[in-house]
This record gives C-alpha cells, structure tokens and sequence, in this order.
C-alpha cells in the first residue's frame, strides 16, 4: 500500500500545528506503510519527500490561486499511489484532482475549517471564496474525513451537512514524549529574556484571530504584578493583526513588568525549556480544533489554562491537567465571545487562581504529562489512520 500524503508544510518548513501533525504522522506510518510526501516548499533532502514552488506565473497571483498552481503539480505526480491523503485546504485541492485523475480514494485530515475562519478574507480577500470552495469541494467527495477532536467532527458536519456522518473519523493529534519533556535550563530561560525566579504565563502561537491574543493582553492588565507574561508569537496572518498585538504589548508594557515578547521561531529545546519553566501555559484561541502546542506543554510538565471551545476541552481535564475559561460565542463562524468583558475578566481570574497556588500548578502539570502519555501517542494515532486507510481499500 503506497499512500501519498500532501502537505503545505513539512520540515524544515513547519510554521503551524498542521505541519507538526503531518511530520509526527508520517514518522509513525513510515514502519509499515509506504509512504510518499509532497509538499510546498523548497526542495528536501529526506527520501520520499518532493518539494513543490508555485510557478512562475503565479508568483505574483492572490494567495489561493498560487496554491492550486502548486496543487496541479502534486496531482499529476501522485500517480501510482493506491490513497492520497492532504491536509488543509492547501493540498485538499491537489488530494481531490488526484483522486478524479487517478481514481483512487481521497482522506482529508480537518485540522481547521475556512467556514469557522472568516477572518482569513482579511488575508486572502477574494481567495477566501476560492479556499473556502476547495475545501468544500474535497471535504464533501472525500472518502473518509479525519477530524482531530470530536468537537471538529462536529463543526464539519454543522459546515458541511452534506457530508455523509458515517465518513467522519475522530483520530486526535498527538506528542512525541522522547521530544517533548521537562528540560531544566536557567540560563536559557534568562536568555530569552525571562526571569526563572519569577511566575510566567507563556503563549505560544502564530498571530491570528482565532488565537485569541489581544484578549490576553487584556486579561495580562489584571494579573499579579510579580507575574510575568511571555509571548512566543510571531506569523502574522496581516499587517493589521500585527499592528493590533503590537499597540497591545506595548500598552501592557507601560503598565507592568515583565511583558516579554519573542518573535522568532525557537528551536525545539529552547521551546521546551521556556515550557518547562512556565508556572501555566494559556490557550485563549476563540477557535482551536484541538491544539497540538497544548499537548507540548502538557508533556513538559505545564499546566494550561485554555478556552472551553473546540478541541480543547477533549485535552485539558480541567482541574487535573489544568483549567477550562467559559466562553459563549457568536454563532457567526468568527468565534468571538458574546461578551468579550466577560470573557476576559474569566480568562484573568482563571490564570490568576493557577499562577497564585504553584503546587496546585505543579501537580496539574504532573497530571498533563500522564495524560499526554496515555491518551496522545503518535503509535495509536497511526494505527488508528492506517485502519481507514485499510477499509478503503479492501
């Protein structure tokens, strides 16, 4: 069984939690499955792994067309392969072409749903109608659809009720735990600006709106003065979002210390030390199908406090492994909370109640690494995906 998984991203070119699934899943796939990648990017040197640039032509074009011109290039090349499998509605396209040109099965992984993301028209403008119609397109001819929680399972099918319930699969994401661990390290801690002897509460994420940033800077304006704000942030969907986080951290900066912003990509062991060190991680996305970053900084120890939405409440046990923020959101697809004080004032009091009581904290976080051992484990969630993979093909 040959199965051609398509990408945007795949190392080194990974900016998202999508691209950390994808490479996380191919590793676990590749002892028993014969596995080809393609995807965006400049060319690799891993074996089985193609690299595909936008040509030429199109270099200049909007966003979404750019990408079908990558995707034309990935169907053609899939030919020989018993089952393609693409993930976001980058490669959906190519995974549906190649499905209609070579007449073999088509799995889409959801790892986001661009009916639950309208925000993207400010980056995409009118190729959020051309992305929000190819992943329409291949969603709904797909032979199987992974949803990564059972709260994204749910969100397809209110998307796209045409789809068939019995072609949608809960497959979580995982963690590596040999990666992904507790790594004691001051002096990198002090290097990236943070004071270890100081409670943190670290963000990490790319800068969009369903991360939910500007509504923790505004929860940050009410935290202890001893306690320290870390933002690993970076990818701005927009220069406008940019702007937006950019007068919020330095607001917040006028009125605390402690507000430390770090804007490039980390290394995964400066990563994890920063997660190490956090008295809580937070996760205040308005939109979040399941969020692998929380599994990271449950499997180094960190307790998170996450927004009650999505697939968060299927990670975080609350009160166990962390704490859940209530939310009542608009049911307009942008996910913003019907009451945005409220929202904040709970987000604050919540990571106030964690960072004030660090034994408690440090016993949750204990608690998320079991958790992240037991229940998110990449061997599982390949043996669970090769099973739908098999049913197709019998």
């Amino acid at each position: 069984m040959r199965v051609d998984i398509l990408s945007r991203e795949y190392p080194p070119e990974v900016y998202g939690g999508a691209g950390v699934h994808v490479a996380e899943l191919v590793t676990a796939l590749r002892p028993s499955t014969d596995v080809v990648v393609r995807a965006f990017g400049k060319p690799r040197d891993e074996a089985h792994v193609y690299s595909y640039l936008v040509p030429a032509q199109l270099t200049s074009a909007n966003p979404a067309l750019a990408t079908l011109g990558v995707d034309l290039q990935m169907a053609e090349d899939v030919a020989g392969a018993d089952l393609v499998h693409s993930h976001t509605w980058y490669a959906n396209g190519a995974g549906h072409l190649a499905k209609l040109l070579h007449g073999i099965p088509h799995v889409v992984t959801a790892h986001s749903l661009e009916p639950l993301r309208p925000w993207k028209a400010e980056q995409l403008g009118g190729g959020y109608r051309v992305s929000s119609w190819i992943e329409k397109t291949a969603f709904e001819a797909a032979d199987a659809v992974i949803a990564v929680s059972a709260g994204m399972a749910r969100d397809i099918l209110r998307s796209y009720p045409d789809i068939d319930p019995e072609r949608v699969k809960v497959v979580h994401n995982g963690i590596d735990l040999d990666r992904w661990q507790r790594v004691e390290d001051p002096d990198v801690v002090r290097e990236l600006g943070v004071d270890s002897d100081r409670p943190s509460v670290v963000f990490v994420g790319r800068i969009t709106r369903q991360k939910g940033l500007p509504y923790l800077l505004e929860a940050a304006k009410r935290l202890p003065p001893e306690v320290q704000l870390v933002l690993c942030a970076g990818a701005p969907d927009t220069p406008e979002i940019l702007a937006e986080v950019e007068r919020g951290v330095r607001a917040l900066q006028t009125q605390r210390s402690g507000v430390v912003w770090i804007d490039r990509l980390l290394s995964q062991r400066e990563l994890a030390t920063l997660l190490s060190n956090a008295t809580t991680f937070v996760c205040p996305s308005v939109y979040e199908p399941l969020g692998i970053v929380n599994l990271e900084a449950m499997a180094c120890g960190a307790p998170v406090v996450g927004t009650a939405t999505g697939g968060i409440p299927e990670v975080v046990a609350d009160h166990v492994t962390g704490r859940l923020v209530p939310i009542e959101q608009l049911d307009d697809g942008t996910g913003t909370p019907v009451d945005p004080e409220r929202f904040i004032a709970d987000l604050a009091d919540t990571l106030t109640e964690v960072v004030s009581d660090p034994g408690n904290a440090r016993q949750m976080g204990e608690a998320g690494r079991e958790r992240a051992r037991t229940e998110f484990s990449w061997d599982s969630i390949a043996a669970r995906t090769r099973a739908i993979y098999q049913d197709l093909l019998a």
